[in-house]
């Protein structure tokens, strides 16, 4: 499973109507409303905003919505090319503008599912998706007198929204990935004489 880890957009004009295709990094389903609520805002004067969503670890959660379009010939063929590149967290817009010509019902699903391929293509040649990792969170608490060697031996690893709290000791948080997790508390543990417990 991959991630998308950067927006890409794609906009094409198909007789007369406007199409604009874009991908956006969406991880909860709670996050995918707030998001499709915020490009609907964003495109107010647009006809139609058809989305579609996968979301979870394995991509079990999906979503999708024609907008006002008939039915089955904007969401369906966007989430089915979404399926088809084997992503999570991402979710795809194609935003509307009606241009006046009728394209008929195999007109749009040609049309919405043509976006959603080429802005997926797009995100490709940008090397804008990458490996999901699946990640385990971190936290405890040094002392001033170990925090250079700890971050030193921190430095070993790939790290993920590492944030530091300085207080009576300073507090460390962040993320790492789940099959390194064992590894990097035992060493923080012998490195700290047992006092460092994640």
């Amino acid at each position: 499973m991959d991630v998308l880890e950067k927006p890409v957009s794609f906009e094409e004009t198909i007789k007369g109507s406007r199409f604009l295709s874009e991908l956006i990094l969406c991880e909860t389903q709670s996050q995918a409303r707030e998001l499709i609520k915020a490009q609907k805002q964003k495109y107010a004067d647009a006809t139609h905003v058809v989305h579609a969503f996968i979301l979870g670890s394995d991509g079990q959660i999906m979503g999708m919505s024609d907008d006002g379009e008939p039915s089955g010939t904007a969401g369906r063929p966007v989430l089915d090319v979404l399926k088809g590149r084997g992503c999570t967290n991402t979710l795809l817009t194609v935003t509307r503008w009606f241009g006046g010509t009728l394209l008929g019902t195999g007109g749009l699903v040609k049309a919405y599912s043509g976006g959603a391929k080429e802005v997926i293509k797009k995100a490709d040649d940008q090397k804008a998706f990458a490996p999901l990792i699946q990640k385990k969170d971190f936290n405890f608490t040094v002392d001033y007198s170990l925090h250079k060697t700890i971050k030193k031996f921190m430095e070993n690893y790939t790290l993920y929204n590492l944030k530091e709290d300085f207080g009576t000791g300073v507090e460390i948080s962040g993320q790492i990935e789940e099959s390194l997790y064992d590894d990097f508390s035992k060493k923080l543990k012998d490195l700290s004489n047992g006092k460092i417990d994640l």
